[in-house]
């Protein structure tokens, strides 16, 4: 056992930022990494944008402007204005402080408006070191701890090493675990499962935006690797070669997702001239690289696609936040990044990058610093006070464990449930239910019989986590029965001006959807 003021789960850019700004607040702080921190997750293995806006009032009103029809007008102008001041901040100090080496114009200006990932949080672990942080590598955290009160006080965590348990006490707890992409293989993303929304909900926290959850980013056939911009450049093809018409408009995803239900899609990024192409290669360079091995020009050359699933990884849904400082409303606990809901910023829609770092940026800031304010109005004796762990399913069996019944079999129960197209992505009410009904037979199961005794409990704890994830998000995509930002319904197919609200989920053996109105900065309701 440890005890530190601070302990901050999750080793990403969310994570990295928390643990800088709890340190800078005097705070001692533990960073545990379900991997190793500065290479692992969705950040580390791609370049990514970031919404790095001057402060200048034009910029930033067409800025906040671009996106809010997209979400579906469920943003928060106050919050969207805070997170640009606050990731140019950050953006500047990344480059001041961390020397990160932003490439700069013939004329002498730094462009700080994306990032490549090994980079980034390359420095970004070396920050957090030299600030004093603890760090704690293939270290995934198995449940929190709380007081008799409801406090969250610490985690259990699992050394992978050799397999110990080990529990640290601390005044206040940072999720930054990142959100679930049910291991689709998308680059990166295997590690994000959604293990911190079920230790939130089990510390008794809400969620919102789950419906925005249906994203699926195209994907070369033969990899894992999404960069779903670079094929605003691409026409896309039949089998027989022939055009598919509608695939490059607004919706082409859908018209994608239909035709592989049947039969294979291919394209070549043939829209994109020199200069573009030389520019794609420097921005994202290991896109190209499995094309490069297998000897395909994809400017000139068809290739097949496919499209994988990012769910809460780009979708916007996560954690509620509470309060500024993105606590949660549950004393001690704090989330950041795409564990925490992004709808502050983006509403229902999100791409990749852009809002996202900003956001993972901002939020763990924040998160960090209100952690260390709380960590401080902790009495000396908080230390002292018994804590016991607040984990449900896979530790603690309500019925008799069940031998046969593996972590394994779970996961791919609830990926048959969340993977297809025809099922999250063309959603439809009338398939969404019985796959609803499987979850919660898997729920169910998992509930009474699952057992980590004879296995790894954060896999364990992994596979009741994307079965709380998939449970979740459907009842919040049948609660909202009309079309806004990419929560998309077939039989529902307008947006509703009824329905202009959030919707928070909760819940874990039962789950309950709830709508939330829209405000205005000022307080006044916005009328749809």
């Amino acid at each position: 056992m440890s005890e530190t003021d601070v302990l901050v789960i999750g080793g990403g850019p969310a994570g990295t930022w928390a643990a800088l700004k709890a340190a800078a607040a005097g705070a001692t702080v533990t960073l545990a990494d379900k991997g190793f921190c500065g290479s692992s997750g969705a950040t580390a293995a791609a370049g990514t944008g970031i919404w790095y806006v001057e402060p200048e009032p034009e910029l930033r009103e067409r800025a906040m402007a671009s996106r809010e029809g997209l979400g579906g007008y469920l943003a928060d102008r106050d919050w969207m204005a805070r997170v640009l001041d606050e990731t140019y901040e950050l953006v500047n100090e990344l480059a001041e402080q961390g020397r990160y080496p932003f490439p700069v114009t013939p004329e002498g200006k730094s462009l700080r408006t994306g990032v490549q990932g090994p980079e980034y949080m390359k420095r970004q672990r070396l920050r957090v070191r030299r600030a004093g942080v603890r760090i704690l590598d293939h270290t995934p955290a198995v449940e929190l701890l709380r007081t008799a009160d409801g406090t969250v006080a610490g985690a259990r965590l699992h050394r992978l090493s050799d397999g110990a348990r080990v529990d640290v006490h601390a005044r206040a707890v940072v999720l930054a675990t990142g959100g679930c992409a049910f291991q689709s293989k998308t680059l990166g993303c295997d590690v994000n499962t959604g293990d911190g929304a079920l230790m939130a909900v089990e510390a008794g926290a809400e969620l919102s935006g789950m419906e925005f959850s249906n994203a699926y980013a195209i994907a070369p056939a033969f990899t894992s690797v999404t960069k779903t911009a670079y094929y605003s450049f691409a026409t896309f093809y039949l089998g027989n070669g022939e055009p598919l018409e509608g695939a490059s408009s607004k919706g082409g995803r859908s018209v994608i997702a239909r035709t592989l239900l049947d039969e294979p899609v291919y394209c070549t990024l043939d829209l994109a001239d020199e200069a573009q192409r030389r520019a794609m290669r420097r921005g994202q360079p290991n896109f190209f690289l499995t094309f490069d091995r297998l000897g395909i020009d994809p400017f000139t050359e068809r290739f097949p696609i496919t499209l994988l699933l990012e769910a809460t990884v780009r979708g916007t849904g996560g954690v509620r936040v509470a309060g500024a400082d993105c606590s949660t409303g549950v004393p001690g606990l704090f989330v950041a990044g795409d564990v925490a809901t992004r709808e502050l910023i983006c509403g229902g829609f999100t791409g990749g990058g852009s809002h996202n770092a900003a956001w993972a940026m901002s939020s763990g800031s924040w998160a960090g610093a209100g952690a260390a304010r709380f960590a401080r109005r902790q009495s000396s004796a908080s230390a002292e006070r018994r804590r016991v762990g607040a984990g449900g399913v896979g530790l603690r069996p309500t019925g008799r464990p069940d031998a046969g019944l593996t972590h394994t079999e779970i996961v791919a129960a609830v990926q048959r449930e969340v993977l297809p197209y025809e099922k999250n992505y063309l959603r439809h009410g009338d398939r969404l239910r019985p796959a609803l009904a499987a979850l919660d037979e898997i729920w169910r199961a998992a509930r009474t019989g699952l057992d980590h005794t004879e296995a790894d409990p954060s896999k364990v704890r992994s596979a009741a986590a994307m079965t709380a994830h998939a449970r979740w998000m459907y009842n919040a995509a049948l609660a909202r029965t009309e079309s806004r930002g990419m929560a998309r319904r077939e039989e529902y197919p307008d947006l509703d001006p009824a329905q202009h609200h959030r919707i928070i989920t909760g819940g874990l053996d039962e789950v309950w959807t709830a709508p939330e109105p829209v405000f205005l900065a000022a307080g006044e309701r916005v009328s749809a």
